[in-house]
């Protein structure tokens, strides 16, 4: 059934809390905000930074510039590093790869670090795309980011339905489930990742699975 899957980064491959919560604490800090807590700053991860810096915090203008950077400053040479990838996602991928699936990253981590992380794993070579946001914060949401992953990726033309049958879109947040909806693919909800508790459910994805196992199986079925 599936020929093209796209794949949410952090909380769908890789648990990353540890680099962003703690890049994320070092920005704050910067600014004067002392935030002890890094279980506090999970709505972090999955979100557009910027989003969130502004939802979370009311931070507009130079002080928002100043957050981005400094997380950057972070993140790029320790945080970037503070991650694991999630047991079983190595093998899932190379068996997805070896029934001749086409793979994707869709992420709203800018495209450079997107590549570092994948690289860091060894698991750059299972993916045909990787497409992330750009670092000027142009492309910055999940719609953004898989239109333009879809528009790398299909290249015969697809009726409605055949688009829906043959492409799956497979994330953590609500914004992965949103960004498939506008485009008409298929939704994938991972519960292991960080969706508040019904999020997933509300944003309305196609299925839901609890592991890596039950995702490889529902990917490798859907054939």
């Amino acid at each position: 059934m599936f020929k093209y899957i796209l794949f949410d980064l952090d909380g769908t491959l890789t648990d990353p809390k540890l680099g962003i919560t703690s890049s994320v604490q070092y920005a704050l800090r910067a600014l004067g905000i002392e935030e002890p807590s890094l279980d506090k700053l999970e709505p972090f991860i999955g979100p557009p930074l910027t989003d969130s810096f502004r939802e979370f915090y009311g931070l507009e203008g130079e002080r928002l510039a100043t957050a981005i950077d400094k997380y950057r400053e972070r993140f790029a040479t320790q945080g970037i590093f503070e991650n694991e990838i999630y047991p079983g996602i190595p093998q899932m991928l190379a068996d997805l790869k070896a029934k001749d699936k086409i793979l994707a990253i869709a992420s709203s981590k800018p495209t450079l670090f997107v590549e570092q992380i994948l690289e860091h794993f060894e698991i750059r070579k299972y993916f045909d795309h990787v497409v992330g946001s750009n670092m000027d914060g142009t492309r910055g949401t999940k719609v953004e980011v898989v239109e333009e992953t879809l528009c790398q990726m299909l290249t015969v033309e697809m009726t409605p339905a055949q688009k829906r049958d043959a492409v799956a879109m497979v994330g953590d947040r609500k914004f992965d489930i949103e960004g498939a909806s506008v485009h008409g693919i298929t939704s994938v909800g991972v519960l292991f990742g960080y969706a508040p508790e019904g999020e997933l459910e509300e944003a309305g994805a196609d299925y839901l699975v609890n592991s890596v196992k039950s995702l490889q199986v529902l990917l490798t079925l859907q054939s």
